[in-house]
């Protein structure tokens, strides 16, 4: 053995011949109980960030603790085509080039964006293997394989045919940036300080900080118990603004807030989901007064193309002029719904989307928790999970984005005239209108976005229906597809894996995308399957800056993998990840304690090192190879090899413990303080002055090679380089060896 331990020269070497081996692949052996992870599919064009390292390396863990345990162990590598944030990105390069999507067809931006993603997706998969992560590649997926584009539409076709799809004008999160709609889980709130306008309606005063929107209103709303308005309940109130006579009926509805402004509500059913509601219970009109353009439409009258700050700032100053804003307060603090990616305001509209009914499938996920058939891990982690999915409404599953798997639905030209089209024509002009007025053809050829009302008819069908029809260029959310994640990576539903494999046994991820993500897999898992997709669900923290902030390319704290596999080696970071992820708590980036494990790989190291030359010095002295230690020689041995044999047993039984119950900071620090403690500062030590070298020499081997299989699912890279140095009964490499028992 080198008299130091280069990572850098070790772990390509390793990780090659693991690969080579064919130790990652698992085997279908019904002599053997199976064993199943899927590794959540990170970005196929993205880089690797700390959050990723952490998951690998909790999921080597795993898989490495239960393959050496003689279970048939498959761990599912694949990446995520990753939506909008893969085409925003490509657009990105585009305007690098002076061009933007609206320069191509639909067809060729999304082959476009497909030659970009498959040049750069070498890096993701580079740096799995990087992480030394034991994954199957055999078994590799990507969302927008073939087998998996037939699974997701085949699973929408039959949600169809359950009458769990529909169409609808609902009130959606839209993105005017991002020119698509959010689903529930995708918006966050941050607070705004705004003005809060309090403006005259009639005999009665609203507070808003959307005057904009008036021209929605349709209702004026109070809460029945407010004796202040009980006369007005039931009565149509008559007011001038500055779009003319109005009038406008006061409803009583519950949801009012009597102590917010005046206690008045103005309801306006387009342009937010609390009005929405109120609409429903009360037969509201939903009136839209903004379009997709982000520009304000016919029913906003003479704001009629107005963006919607120009049109709030000339409401108020028209309001204002007719004496109908009675007062402004001027620092009011509220929330305001952004996209998560980028902190961009969200509206609220009404636009055609395709919906899921969610209350059938909501429930029969509460239910698996709730009768222990899903078990979420750590325990005070579950009240994530419930409340999210309690509260769950119909989920819009339609995306305006061409990076995707498209919806499989079909519009006839002949059946819908009015289709609305915008495409290139022969000669890449962009061109939008009704599909009627153009050469059909010529929009087939250059289309680029098809917009149909929610009555417009449709066929749904996985190839086109006939030589007249147009297929819907709204794409799935990332999340309809990656929610079906287990189904594709396990080839449901006919493949032998899918029946040995399925249900797995643990989905581990972090605690942030419980909502978007863990919950949908389940609702789909027990939709296709009648079961949980897992038995266990293990949510990691946040790896935060070194500050404790969240890692930030404008805060200037990101924290690149690649310097500290480059510095410390995988190793070290995994290790030192691990320590820092108690009971899945966001924790700051543990740089201490990725130094002390890299010093720790030099402390086993020198420990093999000194059990090697010490082997070689009796082996002169006394002329024969050193004994092997047998479960035999334990009655004739002397107390300091009794203790550390029983304190191997102990730390045996402790790490097992420990990892059925994902308590993986535990298991570390059992095998660092007793490697380092009891094994090289005590027994080591002693060692140095018996006279009984060869019991005390074999004692210490048997004792440090299973120290190293129990070290191995934590740092595999050092401990199958000095396994492979080391004399022993066996010759199997240690990735496959037998865990201790």
């Amino acid at each position: 053995m080198e008299s130091k331990y280069d990572h850098k020269s070790v772990e390509s070497k390793i990780y090659k011949m693991w690969e080579e081996g064919g130790y990652f692949k698992a085997e279908r052996d019904p002599a053997k109980k199976p064993y199943t992870i899927i590794l959540p599919p990170p970005n196929a064009s993205g880089k690797m960030h700390m959050g990723n390292v952490l998951m690998i390396a909790i999921e080597d863990i795993l898989i490495r603790w239960k393959r050496m345990q003689g279970l048939s162990a498959l761990w599912v590598p694949g990446t995520d085509h990753a939506g909008f944030e893969t085409q925003t990105t490509f657009e990105r390069e585009l305007k690098k080039e002076g061009k933007s999507r609206f320069d191509f067809d639909r067809n060729t931006l999304y082959q476009k964006i497909w030659d970009f993603v498959q040049k750069n997706r070498y890096l993701i998969e580079g740096q799995i293997r990087q992480m030394g992560a034991s994954v199957d590649w055999s078994r590799y997926r990507f969302t927008l394989d073939p087998q998996s584009l037939k699974i997701v539409q085949s699973t929408f076709e039959k949600m169809h045919k359950d009458g769990l799809i529909y169409r609808d004008d609902y009130v959606v999160n839209y993105s005017f940036k991002w020119g698509t709609t959010f689903s529930d889980a995708e918006v966050v709130f941050v607070e705004k300080i705004d003005p809060l306008y309090y403006i005259k309606y009639g005999p009665l005063t609203v507070a808003t900080v959307r005057p904009e929107t008036k021209w929605g209103d349709t209702a004026l709303a109070v809460n029945p118990n407010d004796e202040r308005y009980k006369k007005y309940i039931g009565q149509e109130i008559s007011f001038t603004d500055p779009l003319g006579e109005q009038k406008l009926k006061v409803i009583a509805d519950s949801y009012v807030d009597s102590a917010f402004g005046t206690g008045v509500l103005k309801v306006t059913p387009a342009h937010d989901k609390n009005d929405y509601e109120i609409g429903l219970r009360h037969g509201l009109q939903v009136k839209s007064v903004m379009g997709l353009d982000g520009r304000m439409n016919e029913n906003a009258g003479k704001y009629k193309g107005l963006k919607i700050a120009e049109a709030r700032k000339q409401a108020i100053e028209d309001l204002t002029s007719m004496g109908l804003v009675e007062k402004v307060d001027q620092n009011y603090t509220h929330t305001v719904p952004v996209d998560y990616r980028s902190n961009d305001y969200i509206e609220m509209l009404p636009v055609p989307n395709w919906f899921i009914k969610v209350d059938s499938l909501k429930k029969k996920a509460l239910e698996v928790v709730e009768n222990g058939e899903l078990n979420i891990y750590p325990k005070w982690r579950e009240v994530t999970y419930t409340r999210w999915v309690e509260n769950m409404h119909d989920w819009a599953i339609s995306r305006q984005v061409v990076w995707g798997i498209r919806i499989p639905a079909w519009y006839s030209a002949k059946e819908n005239p009015t289709l609305e089209v915008a495409f290139l024509d022969k000669d890449g002009n962009y061109k939008f209108g009704k599909l009627s007025d153009f050469d059909f053809d010529e929009v087939k050829n250059g289309l680029q976005r098809v917009t149909a009302a929610k009555n417009t008819k449709y066929v749904i069908s996985e190839t086109c229906p006939g030589d007249d029809y147009l297929q819907e260029t709204d794409t799935f959310d990332t999340w309809f597809s990656s929610g079906q994640w287990p189904l594709i990576t396990l080839g449901y539903p006919d493949s032998d894996d899918f029946k040995y494999y399925y249900p797995t046994n643990v989905l581990e991820t972090g605690w942030e995308i419980v909502t978007r993500w863990v919950s949908r897999m389940v609702m789909f898992g027990i939709y296709a399957t009648g079961k949980s997709p897992f038995k266990d669900v293990y949510l990691h923290g946040m790896v935060r800056a070194v500050d404790g902030k969240k890692m930030s390319k404008n805060l200037g704290n990101n924290i690149d993998p690649d310097e500290y596999f480059e510095k410390y080696g995988v190793d070290a970071l995994r290790m030192g990840l691990i320590f820092g992820t108690a009971n899945g708590k966001d924790f700051a980036f543990p740089k201490d304690k990725v130094i002390a494990y890299r010093n720790f790989a030099n402390k086993v190291w020198n420990m093999a090192r000194f059990f090697l030359m010490e082997s070689d010095t009796y082996k002169q002295s006394a002329g024969k190879e050193l004994n092997f230690y047998s479960d035999e020689q334990h009655a004739e041995l002397v107390e300091a090899d009794k203790k550390i044999i029983d304190g191997l047993n102990a730390l045996t039984k402790s790490v097992n413990e420990n990892l059925d119950k994902y308590r993986f900071a535990d298991a570390a620090e059992g095998i660092y303080h007793f490697m380092w403690d009891e094994l090289a500062s005590r027994y080591l030590e002693n060692l140095k002055s018996r006279e009984d070298k060869d019991a005390a020499l074999a004692v210490f081997r048997h004792v440090f090679l299973n120290c190293l299989k129990l070290l191995h699912p934590f740092m595999p890279f050092i401990t199958e380089e000095i396994w492979s140095n080391l004399p022993k009964e066996d010759a199997t490499p240690l990735i496959v060896s037998s865990w201790p028992k």
